[in-house]
């Protein structure tokens, strides 16, 4: 089994960071083949070229390598704090340049308005989400955005229907105990999600 985990939070002692390195040690564990991602730390270019519009090929070799592993996973991971309802500019740059066609999905030319062809079907997706918004608020002010983006938008359009998403909050007030005991919930989720 292969799993990709990608993490986008800017500061290295961050709660995000913590998930991170408990996702890859479990799945390390568990005798997972991780490919593990801090786009801050490898200096990622979230921003997608000219060149990779539709279904050009990308000329940046380590959007190529994320590509790459997306293909080959079985599970996909990601990490992120909620930033305005969104992932942070980073993640999103990462969804716009390695979830496209014709990898992620793909377009019928000769079905013109269809709604694409998911090409990422039996893969397992999974996000851990930081915030500091109350959940009544987070729910019935906002309706929790980053669900229905990652949810619909992206794992539902490329094929991925099974999925899970937990988001730790309030994060900025959160103990210490509390932590160790979110990080015991994430080591728990991706124990199940190994087959």
């Amino acid at each position: 089994m292969i799993a990709s985990v990608i993490l986008a939070h800017p500061y290295d002692k961050s709660f995000n960071h913590a998930i991170f390195h408990t996702v890859e040690k479990t799945f390390k564990n568990q005798n997972v083949k991780v490919y593990a991602h801090d786009l801050y730390k490898e200096r990622f270019n979230p921003v997608l070229t000219t060149t990779e519009l539709g279904k050009k090929p990308t000329e940046d070799k380590l959007v190529q390598q994320y590509i790459d592993e997306m293909m080959q996973s079985e599970i996909l991971v990601f990490i992120h704090p909620n930033w305005w309802g969104q992932p942070p500019a980073m993640m999103k740059g990462y969804i716009d340049r390695i979830f496209r066609p014709p990898f992620a999905y793909d377009f019928d030319e000769n079905n013109e308005g269809n709604s694409g062809i998911p090409k990422l079907t039996g893969k397992l997706g999974i996000v851990f989400n930081t915030g500091n918004t109350e959940a009544k608020r987070e729910d019935e002010i906002f309706h929790d955005p980053l669900e229905n983006e990652w949810r619909q938008c992206v794992f539902g359009f490329c094929g991925i229907e099974k999925y899970y998403r937990k988001l730790f909050r309030i994060i900025a007030n959160s103990s210490e105990e509390q932590r160790k005991e979110w990080l015991k919930e994430v080591e728990e989720i991706i124990r199940k999600s190994v087959k």
